[in-house]
C-alpha cells in the first residue's frame, strides 16, 4: 500500500522557487498545479478561481483537457467544486461520482477519475476559489495531503488578493475581490459619503508565508502567545475591572481562547508543514472563521468569532511588531472609516476634513461614537454585517446614512448616481442656507423656535451656520466620554464658557451629566446592571454621587457669571429628585457668594420628561421646574418597553402613533396651561414629517441636530397650522387611527405643498 507523499514542506520549498521566477501569472499557476500533482502523486490538479459573477472558472489544470482552461466553469453551489466554495469546507471522497453534488463537465474529460480532494482557497474566511486533486483509484487522501493542499491554497489566495491573476479570466469578467457588494445596515447618521476604505484596525498583511526553520518559527509563536496571554491577564487584573458582571465573563472567555490548546496545536501543526508563524496564525484564523460563519444564525457563536478574530489579529501584531490600534498613515481626502466598533475619542483622532463617512459592524443609535459622528456631521451606518472581512484598505465604497446602505466596490453607474445625489443634497443645503436668517414662521403666523442639539466644541460653528435659535440640548457628558480621565472643574468651566460665548446671547440649555447605564466612563467604577437603560444613570447617579454633580454645577455657575444659565435634569422620575437637586444648586450659589464669585444673571432649572411616571405628576411639575424638555427617544422606549439599541425591536413601534402623540399632547397642554415653556429635543424633532406632527399637537419649540434645522424650517415656512390642527383633531380622536396616521400626514403635506 502506498504511503503518504514527502509532505508539504518539500512542496512549499518548490513553490517558493516558482514564486520567485520572472514568469507570467498564467505560467506560474500552470507550474504550481504541475508541482502539486507531482508532489502528491495525483493524476489531476486543478485550480478554480471565483469570479465576481459567482462563477468558478477553471484557471489551470494538470491532467484535465488543456482546452478546458478558462472555458470550464461552475456556479457557486453547483457540483463538488461549487459546494466547496459555498460551504468553505474540504471534501475528501474516495468515489466522487457517487456524491449527490457531483456534476460532470464533458469539456474537462474528468469522467475517468474517482477519488477527489478539494479545498477552498480562503482569505479572511472568504472563498476565493477551490483547489482540487483527483486520481483514478478509489482512495481517501491522507491528512498530510489535505494539510498540504490547504497550505498551498493560502499561497494562491495571496496571488488572487494582490491582483496577480486579474486579467486572466474570460473577457468581460473580473475576480470576486473586485465584485460589487451591497450591504444593508442601520442608518445612524444622515448623509452620503463616497470615498475609499480606511480600516480602523488595518488587517495585518502576511507576506512571508513559507518558513525556513520550523523550530525557530515555533519558538517565535510560543513567545508571541506568552506575551498575548500576559496582556489578556493584565486586562483582567486592572483596577477598573469589577470582580463580577457580564464584562468579566466576556474577558474570561477571551482568556479562554488565548489559552486554548487546540488553537495553539493547530498553529504549530501549520508551522510543521512549512508555514511561518504569522502565516500559521492567519491560516488557522481563516479556517476557523469559515467554519463558524456556516453557523452564523447563532449570535453567541458570532460574538465568539469577533473575540477570536481580535485575538488572532493581536497575535499577528505581536509577531510582526505592529502596534494594536488605528493606523497612523496619512488619510486619503475621501476616507471612509470601517471598523467593528470604536470609541468616541478614537473617531476624534481622525482628521475631520478628510473623513466622509463611518461604517461599523456593531454600533447603535445611542452608542458614544454615533453621538460624536452625528455631532461632526459624518454619515454613519451601523450593523453592517461582516463589512470588515469584506473590504480591503483603499477599496471604493459608498455609504448612505439615510437608508443604511453600504456599496462596496460600486459600479461606475452607481457611483455616478450617488454623485448626483450628493450634488442634489448640496443644492438643497444651499437652499436651506438661504433660509438661515429667516424666522421660522408658519403661513398663518405661528412662530416656531428651532434650536440645535450639541455636545462638543466642534458643534459650535454649526450654531451660526444653521441659523439655530439657540442650543436646546447641550450634552455635557460627551466631554467626559472622550476624556482619558475625569475633567477638572476648570476644564468643565472653560467648555461651558466657550459654549455661551459662541451662543452670543442666544439661549443654551445644559443637561447635567447623563452617564451610567450604557454610557460607562473608563475611569469611573460603576455597577454592572441587567438593564442599564433603566438603571443607575443620569440624575439618579448624580444624587448618589453628589460630589460629581456639585462639581459640574459649580463649573456651570462660574462659566455663566452675569449671563443667563439654563440647567436641565435628565431621567427625572419623581419631583423629589428635582427638589433635592435645587437644594444642591442653592448650596453652590451660596458658595459662590462666600468666595466673591459673580453669579448668573438669571438661572432656570428645567426637567426632562423621559420617564412615563412624570405624565402623572404634570400638575406638580410647574411648581419645581422653570421649563420642561421632552426627551422623546427615552420616553418612547419606556412607554413601549422597546430597547432602542436592539435592532430586533428598535423600529417596531412608530413614534407617529396615536397613543404616543396623545401622551406628547398631554405634556404640552399641561405646560401651556401652567405657563411653563416646553421644548421637545428627541430624534422626532429632526424629521420634517414628525416635526410637523409635533407642531400639529401644540409644540412651538423643537431642538434637533444642526443638519436638520434647514429641512424643518422649510417645512414650517410652508405650513398652515390651522388646517393641520383640524386634521389632528380628527386623527387623534378617530378609532384605529394608528393604521393610517403617518400616511394621512404625508398626504396632507403633499396636498398643501409642504416639503417633508
Amino acid at each position: 500500500m502506498r504511503g503518504p507523499p514527502a509532505g508539504p514542506r518539500v512542496l512549499l520549498r518548490r513553490l517558493r522557487e516558482i514564486m520567485a521566477e520572472p514568469i507570467s501569472a498564467q505560467d506560474r499557476l500552470d507550474k504550481i498545479v504541475r508541482q502539486i500533482a507531482s508532489n502528491m502523486v495525483a493524476e489531476v490538479c486543478s485550480a478554480y478561481v471565483l469570479r465576481s459573477d459567482g462563477v468558478l472558472e477553471l484557471y489551470a489544470t494538470e491532467g484535465l483537457k488543456r482546452e478546458a482552461v478558462h472555458n470550464a466553469s461552475l456556479r457557486v453551489g453547483q457540483g463538488l467544486v461549487g459546494t466547496i466554495a459555498e460551504e468553505a469546507r474540504t471534501l475528501n471522497l474516495p468515489n466522487a461520482q457517487a456524491h449527490p453534488a457531483f456534476q460532470y463537465l464533458p469539456e474537462t474529460g474528468e469522467e475517468i477519475y474517482n477519488s477527489f480532494l478539494g479545498v477552498p482557497i480562503l482569505r479572511a474566511g472568504r472563498s476565493l476559489g477551490v483547489l482540487v486533486v483527483q486520481n483514478k483509484a478509489h482512495r481517501t487522501y491522507y491528512d498530510e495531503e489535505v494539510e498540504a493542499l490547504q497550505t498551498v491554497a493560502m499561497v494562491l489566495a495571496e496571488m488572487i488578493a494582490v491582483g496577480e491573476l486579474e486579467g486572466l479570466a474570460r473577457p468581460g469578467t473580473s475576480l470576486d475581490l473586485k465584485r460589487s457588494i451591497r450591504l444593508t445596515g442601520l442608518g445612524l447618521c444622515d448623509g452620503v459619503g463616497l470615498g475609499h476604505v480606511v480600516l480602523h484596525e488595518p488587517r495585518v498583511v502576511v507576506t512571508a508565508l513559507i518558513g525556513e526553520d520550523a523550530g525557530q518559527e515555533s519558538e517565535r509563536l510560543d513567545a508571541a502567545i506568552a506575551g498575548l496571554r500576559l496582556s489578556v491577564d493584565d486586562m483582567l487584573q486592572r483596577g477598573d475591572i469589577g470582580d463580577e458582571g457580564e464584562h468579566r465573563d466576556v474577558l474570561e472567555a477571551y482568556r479562554m481562547f488565548a489559552h486554548d490548546r487546540g488553537w495553539v496545536r493547530r498553529m504549530h501543526e501549520a508551522i510543521a508543514n512549512g508555514l511561518t508563524a504569522e502565516a500559521a496564525v492567519e491560516k488557522v484564523q481563516s479556517d476557523t472563521r469559515a467554519r463558524l460563519l456556516q453557523r452564523q444564525i447563532d449570535p453567541v457563536l458570532r460574538d465568539r468569532l469577533h473575540d477570536f478574530d481580535d485575538l488572532a489579529n493581536r497575535l499577528l501584531r505581536v509577531l510582526l511588531n505592529k502596534p494594536h490600534g488605528p493606523s497612523g498613515a496619512d488619510l486619503p481626502r475621501d476616507a471612509i472609516i470601517v471598523a467593528r466598533n470604536m470609541g468616541a475619542a478614537e473617531l476624534l483622532d481622525y482628521d475631520r476634513e478628510r473623513v466622509r463617512a463611518l461604517v461599523l459592524e456593531e454600533g447603535g443609535p445611542t452608542s458614544h461614537v454615533t453621538i460624536v459622528a452625528r455631532a461632526l456631521g459624518i454619515a454613519t451606518v451601523g450593523r453592517a454585517e461582516d463589512v470588515v472581512a469584506l473590504v480591503e484598505n483603499g477599496d471604493a465604497i459608498i455609504v448612505d446614512g439615510s437608508t443604511g446602505e453600504v456599496h462596496l466596490r460600486p459600479s461606475a453607474e452607481l457611483e455616478g448616481a450617488y454623485a448626483e445625489k450628493v450634488r442634489f443634497r448640496a443644492r438643497r443645503q444651499e437652499q436651506y442656507r438661504l433660509l438661515r436668517d429667516k424666522p421660522a414662521v408658519t403661513r398663518d403666523g405661528e412662530r416656531v423656535t428651532l434650536s440645535m442639539n450639541a455636545g462638543l466644541v466642534v458643534d459650535l460653528p454649526h450654531l451660526h451656520e444653521s441659523g439655530a435659535d439657540g442650543i436646546g440640548l447641550f450634552r455635557t457628558e460627551l466631554q467626559f466620554m472622550i476624556a482619558a480621565k475625569m475633567p477638572k472643574i476648570g476644564e468643565q468651566a472653560a467648555l461651558y464658557g466657550a459654549v455661551l460665548d459662541a451662543a452670543d446671547g442666544r439661549p443654551v440649555t445644559f443637561r447635567t451629566l447623563d452617564i451610567g447605564g450604557d454610557k460607562v466612563l473608563p475611569y469611573m467604577r460603576t455597577a454592572q446592571e441587567e438593564n442599564p437603560a433603566m438603571g443607575w444613570r443620569a440624575i439618579r447617579l448624580g444624587l448618589d454621587r453628589p460630589g460629581l454633580l456639585r462639581t459640574q454645577i459649580r463649573a456651570l455657575l462660574q462659566a455663566a457669571a452675569e449671563r443667563e444659565l439654563r440647567i436641565m435634569l435628565p431621567m427625572v422620575t419623581e419631583l423629589a429628585e428635582v427638589r433635592k437637586t435645587r437644594e444642591l444648586i442653592e448650596r453652590e450659589i451660596a458658595h459662590l457668594r462666600r468666595h466673591g464669585h459673580k453669579e448668573p444673571a438669571k438661572l432656570h432649572i428645567g426637567v426632562m420628561v423621559e420617564v412615563p411616571s412624570l405624565l402623572f405628576q404634570l400638575d406638580g411639575l410647574a411648581a419645581v421646574a422653570d421649563f420642561i424638555s421632552v426627551g422623546s427617544n427615552d420616553l418612547l422606549q419606556f412607554m413601549t418597553a422597546t430597547d432602542r439599541g436592539n435592532t430586533l425591536v428598535a423600529t417596531r413601534f412608530d413614534p407617529l402613533s396615536r397613543h404616543f402623540l396623545r401622551a406628547l399632547k398631554t405634556i404640552v397642554a399641561s405646560a401651556n396651561a401652567a405657563g411653563v415653556p416646553v421644548t421637545l429635543c428627541g430624534e422626532m424633532a429632526g424629521s420634517p414629517l414628525s416635526a410637523m406632527a409635533l407642531i400639529g399637537i401644540g409644540y412651538r419649540s423643537l431642538s434637533m441636530s444642526a443638519a436638520a434645522i434647514g429641512p424643518v424650517k422649510a417645512m414650517v415656512l410652508a405650513l398652515d397650522t390651522g388646517k393641520l390642527g383640524v386634521l389632528f383633531d380628527r386623527l387623534l380622536d378617530a378609532p384605529n387611527a394608528d393604521d393610517g396616521l403617518r400616511s394621512a400626514l404625508a398626504g396632507f403635506a403633499e396636498a398643501e405643498g409642504v416639503p417633508v
